[in-house]
């Protein structure tokens, strides 16, 4: 697991790694660097099959079973905590989270939510976000193969904790291209400042809830 926690950092980011690649990927790296200057903290860690160098994705339970062991390290940080992370592992925490809630998690954030497989559109596997009790971030591209936005937004609408933000020409790697205007580091810091907004809300949020709940005194 690799920790980035700045100095003055004000929540936790646990970071799973997509299908294809481990948690020291570049785009990773660039991601806990433009967090990191938000003061968001990251933890990132690597799924078994990736660990051992293996091609085969582990099962459902062996991913779910890694995810809550992240968010168990990332609970001694003692920072409001967050997980998610890119395209398949954000899928595999948001599953984790539906069948059991993930202990101090307030949010789920989605760096490219992989909707369907390319090339055969469907919402199936959004099926279970229903379940999911806390607020959600999807980070999305425009040109995402993966997550046609006009299947996504349908499915978000109906989730009242959703919330959606779109990046103009990303796709599911967020890259741009030269006549976008922007470069693909534009597309980091994007997601970076998003995630930080969206995340000191929720903070806010869910520190007035727990307020009100604990009544006069």
């Amino acid at each position: 697991m690799i920790l980035r926690r700045p100095e003055s950092a004000f929540c936790l980011y646990v970071l799973a790694h997509g299908a294809g690649a481990g948690m020291r990927h570049p785009f990773l790296e660039a991601l806990a660097d433009a967090l990191a200057a938000e003061q968001v903290a990251t933890l990132r860690y690597d799924f078994a099959y990736m660990a051992e160098g293996k091609r085969r994705i582990d099962s459902p339970p062996i991913l779910h079973a890694r995810v809550r062991e992240a968010v168990e390290t990332a609970r001694r940080e003692r920072l409001p905590l967050f997980a998610g992370g890119k395209s398949m592992g954000g899928r595999m925490t948001s599953q984790a989270q539906a069948i059991d809630p993930l202990p101090g998690v307030l949010g789920l954030a989605f760096v490219g939510f992989p909707l369907h497989p390319a090339g055969r559109p469907g919402t199936e596997r959004a099926d279970h976000l229903g379940q999911v009790r806390i607020p959600m971030l999807f980070l999305q591209g425009t040109r995402d193969e993966l997550a046609d936005l006009s299947l996504l937004r349908p499915v978000l609408d109906a989730l009242p904790l959703a919330s959606l933000h779109v990046l103009d020409d990303a796709d599911h790697s967020f890259h741009v291209r030269k006549r976008s205007g922007r470069s693909d580091a534009e597309v980091v810091r994007e997601l970076a400042r998003t995630f930080a907004l969206w995340a000191q809300r929720t903070i806010g949020d869910w520190s007035s809830r727990s307020s009100r709940s604990a009544g006069p005194r």
